[in-house]
């Protein structure tokens, strides 16, 4: 069986740099840090004070507030950044299209935990009668985002969430790869979006000792490769791809940004949180992504990093790479832009993709911010593009993400022949 291309024909993003694909990418080639204080709820007595949160996000301007009060909100940001890529690939207004093979995979880590902690909030703070919203459920669940996008453009194909931690997003997009590939579907809307900046998620990650906690220096707290680093930033946001079959896309005069080549997914088997310390899972996937793409290695050009800025993900990730790219490791772009956005958690895939995507098309590789004392334990001949963009060609871009549990994607972007 012959599979089919697939292309990528839109892309929307809500992110703590920017609230559309073009102000995220010109914060990401800018080197823009998304952390300020939190305003989401008090955080005077965390350890962790500071976070990226989507800024100047009005409601009012997406949603009449009847609306708004039914929606997490986690699905308030997939809705925003899905229809920022259905109206970029001009989905919403072509009749001919058949959306019996139109579909929407979207992810979400964690899923409506703002709703969660409210609802048991109140419960708690009564008599013990429960008094639950009739929304409660239909807000949390993860799934429901997918639900909400797929019902507001008709989309009646192949709908679902996928679920793995920090991975989640990159998941959906290789699942609807997959879908697009086998001939099962023409397009899907894919991507991924998180909230988990409340009170629970901020304390939770600050128990497990994840976070950062440099609250007097939050502009350049989240620090990959950095002698000085202390853990994640936590951040929010959403980002949406447009996946879409080539001939399909060509037939109806589609934008195309990239070709989406190959892809895997691996386990570390592992640990529940630390990654493999000599990398095996994560040079598994690789592996595997450039098997699937029937590509060697020696073509990428850039490599867009998981790099969390956590002291053992950073080391385990960079050790994985030189031994899968050997010497061409140092031909490489390597840049983490974490460094800007934090850690959208199961958001991170989507909009990390879209940056490697943006990568190929406009030659530009995005910076790693934050950078002060170099670790002695990664290799200082490594290119990891510190401090600023930088111009080079980027024929082919990979993107990494890992997420708790040992799970591990790789996705690999390419410019269309």
């Amino acid at each position: 069986m012959e599979l089919k291309r697939v292309v990528v024909t839109g892309l929307g993003a809500l992110t703590p740099i920017g609230n559309n694909i073009q102000d995220y990418w010109n914060g990401l080639c800018n080197g823009v840090s998304g952390a300020d204080f939190i305003t989401l709820f008090d955080a005077e007595k965390f350890k962790t004070r500071f976070a990226c949160e989507v800024k100047n996000f009005n409601l009012d301007d997406f949603f009449d507030r009847k609306e708004a009060r039914k929606l997490d909100r986690f699905s308030q940001l997939a809705i925003v950044s899905s229809d920022q890529a259905i109206k970029d690939a001009n989905l919403h207004d072509d009749a001919s299209l058949n959306k019996d093979r139109i579909g929407v995979i979207w992810a979400s880590g964690i899923g409506g935990i703002g709703t969660f902690y409210e609802e048991m909030k109140g419960y708690f703070a009564g008599d013990g009668t429960p008094r639950f919203n009739p929304f409660f459920i239909p807000k949390m669940i993860s799934d429901i985002a997918s639900g909400h996008i797929s019902m507001k453009y008709g989309f009646r194909g192949p709908n679902y969430c996928t679920v793995s931690a920090c991975a989640s997003s990159s998941h959906a997009l290789i699942d609807a790869s997959h879908f697009i590939r086998l001939g099962k579907a023409d397009v899907i809307v894919c991507g991924g979006s998180e909230a988990a900046v409340t009170p629970p998620g901020v304390g939770g990650f600050n128990a497990m000792k994840a976070l950062s906690e440099n609250n007097e220096n939050y502009l350049t707290a989240s620090r990959p490769f950095d002698k000085g680093r202390d853990g994640f930033v936590l951040g929010e946001g959403g980002g949406a791809i447009v996946l879409e079959e080539y001939e399909h896309a060509k037939k109806r005069g589609a934008k195309i940004y990239a070709e989406l080549v190959g892809s895997a997914c691996s386990a570390d088997a592992y640990h529940i949180t630390a990654p493999h310390p000599e990398g095996l899972g994560v040079m598994l996937v690789m592996n595997n992504a450039f098997a699937d793409a029937q590509m060697n290695p020696n073509e990428v050009d850039y490599i867009n990093v998981h790099g969390t800025s956590t002291p053992l993900g950073d080391i385990a990730e960079v050790t994985a790479i030189q031994k899968v790219f050997g010497d061409h490791a140092y031909d490489l772009n390597i840049s983490s832009t974490k460094s800007m956005t934090g850690h959208l958690l199961g958001a991170a895939g989507a909009i990390e993709a879209i940056a490697s995507i943006l990568a190929v098309q406009n030659d530009i590789v995005p910076p790693t911010i934050n950078h002060f004392t170099d670790d002695e334990l990664l290799d200082p001949k490594l290119n990891f593009t510190f401090h600023k963009a930088e111009k080079r060609t980027v024929n082919v871009a990979l993107s990494n993400t890992f997420g708790f549990g040992g799970h591990n994607a790789s996705v690999i972007f390419k410019k269309v022949d």
